[in-house]
């Protein structure tokens, strides 16, 4: 689990994300990330009704995505807020195929450690 301090949790810091924050989206995920002033990288994860009305399904989805989270937040870059906006066809997936959606997208955002990738 990510811990407390590596999270968004306020909706100003969704907000800020949303309005300043670049974007790449694919077919099945929505990644926004803004630069913070902080020396950590804080994430926030969206999975709305339209993913699955059943709160245990959005519930997995959202425990997969902070796992994935956790273990490359060591290989991010610091001083981060990445928001990832889940679309619908994402519950599908295996979680090896979203591990391996989510290092692509992260490579496209120039966000990994040139020593660490």
């Amino acid at each position: 689990m990510l811990s407390s301090n590596n999270r968004l949790n306020k909706t100003k810091d969704f907000d800020l994300v949303f309005k300043k924050g670049r974007s790449i989206f694919s077919k099945n995920i929505g990644v926004k990330v803004l630069k913070n002033s902080f020396k950590i990288n804080r994430f926030g994860v969206i999975v709305g009704v339209k993913v699955s009305k059943l709160a245990v399904e959005r519930n997995l989805i959202k425990k997969r995505l902070r796992t994935i989270l956790r273990q490359e937040n060591k290989k991010l870059l610091e001083g981060y807020d990445i928001v990832l906006i889940v679309l619908p066809e994402l519950k599908n997936l295996k979680y090896q195929e979203i591990e391996k959606m989510l290092n692509n997208i992260f490579k496209k955002h120039r966000l990994y450690q040139k020593n660490k990738q």
